[in-house]
């Protein structure tokens, strides 16, 4: 893991899990996550633990789906713990993300939730 750009700010992970994503690699996507992180993908089910979290993303990423940047919403921090969150393009719901201050400072995914919709579906 240590080959890897540190997220230095929460906001950060975002950043790189799109250049990740969009350069195929799976082992640097769930290099953003901690390693008994929860992932609640695919839809209605949870990908548990770093490992688990970089097979499903080599299924994923075997398709070269292209990731977009989309601007964040205002992070909000408690002490080591953040939420980020970004507001999909179409309007509904949002993806939502818990990350933890590392001790090297660098913050690391403890739960994400890519999609969820708001509207009651």
């Amino acid at each position: 893991m240590s080959q890897y750009e540190k997220a230095m700010r929460p906001e950060d992970i975002t950043r790189l899990f799109v250049e990740r994503s969009n350069a195929g690699d799976a082992a640097g996507v769930a290099a953003l996550y901690e390693e008994d992180a929860v992932l609640a993908y695919p839809p209605g089910s949870r990908t548990v633990g770093r490992e688990a979290i970089r097979e499903l993303w080599e299924k994923v990423l075997a398709h070269r789906p292209h990731f977009e940047q989309e601007q964040p919403l205002p992070t909000l921090l408690n002490g080591d713990l953040a939420l980020t969150a970004t507001p999909p393009k179409d309007g509904t719901g949002a993806r939502a993300q818990v990350a933890r201050r590392q001790p090297d400072g660098s913050w690391l995914r403890v739960l994400d939730q890519p999609e969820f919709v708001s509207r009651g579906e």
